[in-house]
């Protein structure tokens, strides 16, 4: 499986609609965002578009042509989906460099665990549409997102222990045996169990919110220096963990610290007022020019972002207003998914 920020034939996203995780007055500052995020894309690599009907896509078209953008650079999907966290129910693709073909994995998604039942049918989202997909289609009955793994290109795979072996996931399976499918499934050589994720974290933890890979051997961390806060004394666990990790080649890796935003819900919705909502800087996309990164009107925004540029420097970093998209859990990395380009 190449690393994200390798070459790039395209990126996939579905067009958010759902009201339940969006309410009307905040869906609509969801979709202001949407058009600033696949502006920002589609001048670094193809943007693939999930729409739910003709009238969706003529409508999005248009939001889209008055920010001046190329529409030839966007692939329209009619199709029916529930919620836009493509990264979870979306193909996952891997290289076969002596086979010199691509292939994506169909791995199985059960809306977190079965906590949001009206979620369950984007697990038939990419059987319907494999045949728009140049590439064949592995399948796996493994229950796996896409935002629960992170690896490096090179063998290495992260995780949590929270996530895959919740019982609720994969309960026939042992810790074993999922190991076994993310290295048939992933070329993983090497893996890496975190502990748990961020608080609040509704997918039960997962990596992407916790820890990336910027290089081979560099990873990015999510951390709290407050130790009154909860997050201090979960992300410090895994960064211990990785302060022992080797890579594939039995090499330390080099650990940089993000401090984690302070942002918290103002309504009931889909925690109480005052919860801590699980926001990350490490939910970033790495595409072939540009990385977007989440921003949460924090006072720590502006720091994470210089962090994040000093890694790329051939790519633009760019910040993206967050704080209405976290409302239905996730950012920037949890509504993408990379097609990698075969080379």
């Amino acid at each position: 499986m190449p690393a994200e920020w390798e070459k790039h034939e395209a990126v996939w996203l579905a067009w958010p609609h759902d009201k339940i995780s969006f309410p009307p007055t905040r869906l609509t500052r969801v979709e202001e965002r949407y058009v600033e995020i696949i502006k920002a894309l589609s001048e670094s690599e193809l943007v693939n578009l999930l729409v739910l009907n003709e009238k969706m896509r003529t409508r999005v078209s248009e939001m889209l042509k008055k920010r001046g953008l190329d529409i030839s650079k966007i692939i329209f999907h009619i199709t029916d989906y529930a919620d836009v966290w493509l990264r979870d129910y979306g193909p996952m693709f891997v290289l076969h460099c002596e086979e010199k073909k691509l292939s994506w994995i169909k791995w199985q998604y059960d809306a977190y665990a079965k906590k949001f039942p009206m979620l369950l049918k984007d697990n038939q989202v990419f059987y319907n549409l494999k045949n728009k997909i140049k590439a064949s289609m592995l399948e796996s009955n493994m229950i796996l997102e896409g935002g629960s793994i992170e690896q490096n290109g090179s063998g290495t795979l992260l995780t949590t222990e929270q996530c895959l072996l919740n019982s609720s996931r994969n309960p026939s399976l042992s810790k074993k045996q999922i190991e076994g499918n993310l290295k048939n499934f992933l070329g993983a050589t090497n893996i890496i169990w975190l502990k748990q994720g961020l608080e609040n974290d509704h997918t039960d933890g997962h990596v992407d919110d916790i820890a990336r890979f910027v290089s081979p051997d560099i990873i990015f961390c999510a951390y709290e220096e407050d130790e009154n806060k909860k997050n201090h004394h979960i992300l410090k666990k895994n960064f211990e963990v990785l302060e022992k990790a080797l890579d594939q080649n039995s090499t330390p890796f080099k650990l940089v610290k993000l401090q984690v935003p302070h942002l918290v819900y103002d309504d009931n919705k889909p925690f109480e007022a005052g919860s801590i909502a699980p926001a990350s800087y490490t939910n970033f996309y790495i595409g072939n020019t540009i990385v977007l990164v989440p921003t949460y009107n924090d006072r720590n925004d502006e720091n994470a972002l210089k962090i994040i540029q000093s890694y790329f420097a051939n790519r633009k970093v760019i910040g993206i207003d967050c704080r209405d998209l976290i409302y239905g859990g996730g950012a920037i990395h949890c509504i993408t998914q990379q097609q990698p380009a075969f080379y």
